[in-house]
C-alpha cells in the first residue's frame, strides 16, 4: 500500500474523533495546493486515502487537522494542527500512515504503519 492515510483519537475519551475535517496541502507549492479536504468517519479515519496510491509521490506535504472545530473549549489550545512531512524520492513507494492523538490542550501524531 502506497499514499497518505490519517485517523484521529481524542484522549479525553479514548474515542475517535468524529466529523473532523482534515486537509492536505503539497507545501512546495506557493502557495500552497491543497489537494484533498474530507471529514473523518465514526471509526476516526478518512473514508479514502488522504493522498491515494496512484497518486503517490515524493514531495513536502502538510496534513491540517481542524481541532478547534470539534472541541470548541473555551482554554483549547489550537485551532488548526498542522503536520508537516516531506516524503524522499526513495520512499515515495511506501505507505504513509500520520495519525493525530489529541485533546483541547494537547496533539500528538507519529508515523503509523
Amino acid at each position: 500500500m502506497t499514499g497518505i492515510t490519517t485517523h484521529v483519537l481524542d484522549i479525553t475519551t479514548g474515542r475517535p474523533l468524529v466529523g473532523l475535517k482534515v486537509d492536505l496541502y503539497d507545501v512546495a507549492t506557493t502557495p500552497p495546493t491543497r489537494l484533498n479536504s474530507t471529514r473523518t468517519n465514526t471509526d476516526g479515519r478518512t473514508d479514502a486515502p488522504m493522498l491515494p496510491a496512484a497518486s503517490a509521490r515524493a514531495g513536502q506535504f502538510e496534513l491540517q487537522f481542524h481541532v478547534g472545530d470539534h472541541f470548541k473549549a473555551a482554554d483549547a489550545l489550537s485551532d488548526v494542527v498542522p503536520v508537516r512531512f516531506a516524503i524522499a524520492i526513495a520512499d515515495a513507494t511506501q505507505h504513509y500512515h500520520v495519525p493525530m492523538l489529541c485533546a483541547p490542550w494537547f496533539f500528538s501524531t507519529y508515523r503509523g504503519s
